[in-house]
C-alpha cells in the first residue's frame, strides 16, 4: 500500500496555468465531494457555479492565482486565491480528492498559498467554511488563520454553521 502511495506522490503535480475546463472541473469536483461526504445537492452546486462563474468573469491572472493539482492527468485537488477589492484576498475552492488526503498536500497548497499571498503583498485574507470541516480548519489555523464570524444559513440547501476565519496578519508583522 505505501508503495502506491509513493508512486502516486511522484506522479502529482501542482499546476498555476488556468486553462479552459478547469472551472468546470473545479465546479463538478466541488459538487460531487460534497454531495457524497456532505450530501449537499444541487443548491450547493448552484452556489459554486455562481462563485466560480464571477471569478471567471473578474480573473486577473496578475492578482489571482489557482494551484490545480493533477495526477496522472487528472484534476485531483484545487485552490483558488480570489482578490477582492481593497487589496483583499479570498481562500476559495479548496478540496483534495479523497484517496490524496493525509499525505501533505493540503500542506503544500496552503504553503503555496501564503507564499503568493506575502509576494502580492495583499492586506489581509479570509475565506469561509462549515462545521464539520476539521481537518481544513485546523490546517486554516495552522497558517495562521483565526475564527471571526459564525452563521447559520441554507445557503447550500440544508442549515450548517458557515465559519469565517481571517489571517492574523499581526503574526507577520
Amino acid at each position: 500500500m505505501n508503495n502506491n502511495s509513493t508512486d502516486l506522490s511522484k506522479n502529482i503535480i501542482v499546476r498555476t496555468e488556468l486553462k479552459p475546463g478547469d472551472a468546470s472541473f473545479i465546479i463538478y469536483k466541488q459538487a460531487l465531494l460534497y454531495n457524497t461526504e456532505y450530501n449537499f445537492g444541487l443548491d450547493f452546486e448552484n452556489y459554486v457555479m455562481k462563485g466560480v462563474s464571477e471569478f471567471l468573469k473578474n480573473y486577473n491572472p496578475d492578482k489571482d492565482r489557482v494551484w490545480i493539482c493533477e495526477c496522472d492527468g487528472q484534476m485531483i485537488g484545487s485552490l483558488v486565491l480570489v482578490h477582492k477589492e481593497n487589496n483583499v484576498a479570498q481562500l476559495r475552492y479548496f478540496f483534495i480528492d479523497a484517496q490524496f488526503r493525509g499525505h501533505g498536500l493540503g500542506k503544500k497548497l496552503m504553503g503555496l498559498f501564503m507564499d503568493y499571498y506575502h509576494s502580492q503583498k495583499f492586506s489581509s485574507a479570509f475565506l469561509w467554511t462549515m462545521d464539520g470541516l476539521d481537518s481544513a480548519i485546523a490546517l486554516y489555523k495552522k497558517f495562521g488563520f483565526c475564527l471571526t464570524q459564525e452563521i447559520r444559513s441554507k445557503t447550500f440547501g440544508k442549515e450548517v454553521l458557515e465559519k469565517r476565519l481571517d489571517l492574523n496578519t499581526s503574526k507577520f508583522s
